[in-house]
């Protein structure tokens, strides 16, 4: 009788690199948090201008309300709190109820008609996908075998990246009706939101958060469920590194999502339609690069890791630097955007996700994954505050620290990152507990 990995699905043996059905229904009901997650961030950036408008919300209210929201501040407390409860409490249980919270969140945005449901709502739909994205993503990565991993949480990504296609489409087609389009768009997400929720009462806690719940119970051990354990030796140097590389790349990722629309209608390149459609081209580009190469090349060995990493980190960087030498015009977005879109599917949050699963043991992956995510979250809500500032000086200004943002993670994520490539997650645990 074959061996089967701690976690396992029913039938999986010990080094088998088939993805069952099950498995893969699994991370789609687990990635559709990125879809939100994305969805919404995007769903705003469309609508910022038009709720600017007819709100008549100053530029330091329009970057107040992209701090708060899912794309900085509120998402930041959501993981903080969704991903250390994960980690207590189990998986389960947080994502099985949080869309809902999630839902009510995107109605009050959807029927706002003053500042005060605005930011509420906003604030809301944060705390929302904050919870679940880690929670989510600690799942995929604890039922996954080890020469899959990579693929299954590159395939969250490209979740992540067809929330805003869909929520930019709609927006698009929708842009005729000016505001009104926006409000039509985030109901699509209450009904994707809701429709989620019903599916995933069908999914099973996780085999390994259950067996490490359980061998630490029986040990009456604590030491493994408290926080401090993340500031000591080598997690404190996996939660340094994926912090490091998440934060900087994610001020990049954050404005390109969230800004872009904006940036466009408001400094003149083109209008909302234009905006809109610019923005959506770039996820179309990140869920082919994703496909077509992060999740063919994810597990494979570790220099194809560096590799990858490499070539995203130095597109992205060039990416931004553009905008230091020539003006912003609709050619030299294209040129931004296909480079940024295509070098972010390579070095970028799909392998923060893997590492992020890969460092950390069972009983502290939620809380070490929430906490990164939160960071970079609220370091995103202080830079997002200031960002409609700094654009009406310039955009070189914002792409000069742009660029720079993203080499600090490339240099960083390219020189430091560990070898844990096709490993079982108990035999990373184990070698890292002796490093």
């Amino acid at each position: 009788m074959a061996q089967r990995t701690v976690g396992a699905a029913p039938g999986e043996a010990v080094g088998r690199e088939e993805v069952s059905s099950q498995q893969w229904r699994w991370s789609v009901l687990a990635g559709m948090a990125s879809y939100l997650d994305a969805g919404s961030i995007v769903a705003l950036g469309a609508g910022l201008a038009l709720f600017q408008t007819y709100l008549e919300l100053s530029s330091t209210v329009v970057g107040a309300l992209a701090a708060i929201g899912p794309n900085a501040v509120g998402c930041a407390i959501g993981a903080f709190i969704g991903g250390r409860l994960g980690d207590r409490l189990g998986r389960k249980r947080i994502y099985k109820y949080d869309l809902l919270v999630y839902a009510a969140g995107v109605l009050c945005v959807a029927l706002s008609f003053d500042s005060l449901m605005l930011f509420l709502g906003v604030f809301v739909i944060g705390v929302a996908v904050g919870a679940d994205v880690p929670t989510s993503l600690a799942l995929v990565g604890e039922f996954s075998p080890p020469k899959s991993r990579g693929r299954l949480l590159g395939f969250t990504q490209v979740a992540w990246s067809l929330g805003p296609v869909v929520v930019l489409l709609l927006a698009l087609v929708l842009a005729p009706l000016g505001l009104l389009g926006i409000r039509i768009v985030f109901l699509h997400l209450l009904v994707v939101a809701l429709i989620t929720w019903a599916l995933r009462q069908g999914l099973t806690e996780s085999p390994r958060w259950q067996a490490a719940s359980a061998a630490a119970a029986a040990a009456g051990t604590v030491a493994c469920h408290g926080v401090r354990g993340l500031f000591r030796g080598a997690h404190l140097r996996a939660l340094a590194w994926t912090g490091t590389i998440y934060v900087f790349w994610g001020l990049a990722a954050g404005t390109a999502g969230i800004f872009t629309p904006y940036f466009v209608r408001t400094l003149g390149a083109g209008g909302q339609a234009a905006g809109v459609a610019l923005s959506c081209a770039g996820f179309v580009i990140s869920i082919a690069v994703t496909v077509l190469v992060f999740m063919r090349h994810a597990d494979g060995a570790h220099g194809t890791r560096r590799m990858l990493w490499g070539v995203g980190s130095v597109l992205q960087i060039v990416a931004y630097a553009l905008f230091l030498v020539l003006p912003f015009t609709i050619p030299v977005i294209i040129v931004n955007i296909v480079l940024f879109s295509a070098g972010g599917a390579l070095a970028g949050e799909a392998f923060y996700k893997v590492f992020s699963q890969e460092l950390f043991p069972t009983m502290l992956r939620g809380t070490a994954q929430g906490f990164t995510f939160g960071v970079a979250r609220m370091f995103l809500g202080v830079w997002s505050f200031f960002v409609p500032t700094l654009a009406q000086v310039g955009l070189g200004v914002v792409g000069g620290l742009l660029s720079l943002f993203l080499l600090v993670s490339g240099v960083v994520g390219f020189f430091f990152m560990p070898n844990t490539s096709g490993k079982p997650l108990e035999l990373i645990e184990a070698e890292r507990a002796t490093a």
